[in-house]
């Protein structure tokens, strides 16, 4: 058997992915992270973006996006507290160009500052999904 680790990627919704990996990527906030069985103990905030998990025996990634969240790390196990994820495959442009279009019209409104910022979140994770799903159709899913 390969040397894995036990991964799990829950939201405030619903667990998205729980079971042995060979290997995790994810968008840190200093950087991209590779988490290989083993890995130093961590915990740090994670950036919107894409959680790439290689699933033993299989040729193609599990792949999440989340819109950013928490990681705790141990020797053997990952687990992501996700603000939100949603599975690879349940990803739709068409929403994504739609909050990213809202975000971008409530930053145009100046009024209040926590208006802005809220619109500026908004509009970083709807450009990360976006740059998500452009890498899962690269990969020809």
């Amino acid at each position: 058997m390969a040397n894995t680790i036990h991964v799990d990627v829950v939201s405030a919704e619903e667990q998205i992915f729980s079971g042995e990996a060979e290997f995790v990527a994810l968008p840190g906030e200093a950087g991209e992270l590779g988490i290989y069985p083993m890995h130093t103990p961590l915990i740090t905030r994670i950036r919107p973006g894409a959680v790439r998990i290689k699933v033993p025996g299989r040729s193609d990634e599990e792949f999440v996006f989340v819109a950013g969240g928490i990681l705790e790390v141990q020797p053997k196990g990952v687990t992501v507290l996700a603000d939100t994820a949603i599975r690879g495959a349940d990803l739709d442009e068409a929403k994504a160009q739609e909050a990213k279009r809202r975000a971008e019209e409530q930053m145009q409104n100046k009024e209040s500052q926590i208006d802005y910022a809220k619109a500026q979140a908004e509009l970083a994770a709807a450009i990360a999904q976006l740059a998500a799903i452009a890498k899962l159709r690269q990969k020809g899913r």
